[in-house]
């Protein structure tokens, strides 16, 4: 089917910029942008001076399949998705079992395929059950999908093992995405260290956690030559090593969750699980220097870390509740409060959540060009709404923007020039 897209604000994050135009797709790929009209028989959509980007490409996805299908299934993930405006997920390993054998990781593609509307990219684990003892068969993991190798927030403790990881990933190309923290500063710790964390009584970990564990990495990465990506930088004393080791031209690059950049560790309040992350949510300064590190691509990608948990386990105190929240239906209207603010602009905004994960993965998708994916979302920036987490299409509701007023909506989303999602009312 030919589709021709008319009347849009056309968010280019590969141009950086945003303007008025029309955009033609034809079959799976976008045929021509800036058309002069529609071509024969094409179903012509106004968009109503509404926005058409790239489709989000989300690193980090948790899908409880296998082993916590009650928390996320590849429906339920594939639905939400759709919904915010995600048209690739990039799944974790970090299951039961967990993704660390070819045959483990062509169940879960296989299981995505017949239940996900959306593109799914799979990681896997870098070590042996994530648990840092051996290394997993990357070539073999390769071959059979993996796009990235990572053991998630299960830090690989011993150097000798990840150094092996690291120069056995280069000599292959592979992208080890790692999670900056020492592990034994961190362990038990539900909130960043500070006066907030003192006045309740909570189990705190230093912001020079995260700056330890990336300089460890950083030594590796030079040492080893590897491909790193930096799944959660949070705090500014992380800023200053990794804007030496881009300007160095070591092959790294960082990310960061919504979550951390729209929200501060006084957003707790009074033991709200729900706003229990890992790493814990930063102070306030912290949160802001963020947002600089995206406006100046110092980071350069955003992601919704999206990590189901189910009611029991966040219904705890805090100290013991399970740590997560979702965010593939709340990542696009969240960044919309960085858009309203005045910190961060639509093209920047895509360039971090479409244009830059795509690339870091060899994916051809995240721009609006001919020859492109048709993955695209048509959303309303300014569309104003009330969060209620039970409308959410996640089988879990475990998400810090319950109730809480918010802006953008995703109108329609398409996958491949195929409407997985309409918005009900439009």
């Amino acid at each position: 089917m030919t589709l021709y897209f008319e009347n849009a604000r056309l968010i280019d994050p590969e141009a950086g910029e945003e303007r008025r135009g029309n955009l033609i797709v034809d079959g799976a790929r976008i045929a021509a942008v800036d058309a002069a009209g529609p071509p024969k028989g094409a179903q012509v959509i106004d968009c109503a001076s509404k926005c058409l980007a790239p489709g989000i490409v989300d690193i980090g996805v948790q899908v409880g399949e296998p082993g916590a299908r009650h928390k996320e299934s590849f429906r339920s993930a594939g639905r939400a998705a759709a919904a915010g405006g995600v048209t690739t997920i990039v799944t974790r390993p970090d299951t039961d079992p967990a993704i660390d054998t070819p045959e483990v990781l062509e169940f879960v593609t296989r299981r995505a395929q017949a239940e996900t509307p959306v593109n799914m990219r799979p990681m896997a684990a870098l070590t042996r059950g994530r648990a840092g003892r051996e290394m997993v068969e990357i070539g073999f993991l390769m071959d059979a999908g993996a796009v990235a190798f990572t053991d998630t927030d299960h830090v690989v403790t011993n150097t000798r093992v990840l150094s092996r990881c690291l120069t056995y990933a280069r000599s292959l190309g592979a992208l080890v995405i790692g999670h900056p923290q020492d592990p034994g500063l961190s362990r038990g710790a539900a909130a960043t260290s500070g006066k907030f964390a003192a006045l309740r009584g909570l189990p705190s970990v230093s912001p020079m956690a995260e700056r330890l564990g990336l300089d460890r990495d950083i030594g590796l990465v030079e040492m080893t030559g590897a491909r790193y990506h930096a799944d959660q930088i949070t705090t500014r004393r992380a800023l200053p090593p990794l804007r030496r080791a881009k300007a160095n031209g070591l092959d790294i690059t960082v990310g960061i969750s919504i979550h951390h950049l729209t929200l501060n560790e006084l957003d707790v309040g009074d033991y709200r699980t729900f706003f229990k992350l890992t790493p814990p949510l930063r102070s306030e300064d912290d949160r802001a220097a963020m947002v600089e590190a995206v406006d100046s691509g110092l980071i350069d990608v955003i992601c919704s870390m999206h990590t189901p948990q189910d009611e029991e386990s966040k219904r705890l105190p805090f100290e013991e509740a399970a740590s997560g929240a979702v965010g593939l239906e709340t990542l696009l209207p969240a960044s919309m409060r960085l858009y309203h603010s005045g910190e961060l602009t639509l093209p920047q905004l895509f360039r971090a959540m479409a244009l830059n994960p795509a690339r870091r993965l060899g994916l051809p998708a995240g721009r609006l060009a001919a020859g492109a994916p048709a993955d695209l979302v048509l959303f309303d920036p300014d569309a104003p709404f009330l969060l209620d987490r039970f409308a959410l299409h996640s089988k879990s509701k475990n998400t810090p923007f319950d109730e809480a007023r918010l802006q953008g909506r995703v109108l329609a989303c398409f996958v491949a020039g195929r409407r997985v999602h309409a918005k009900e009312t439009a």
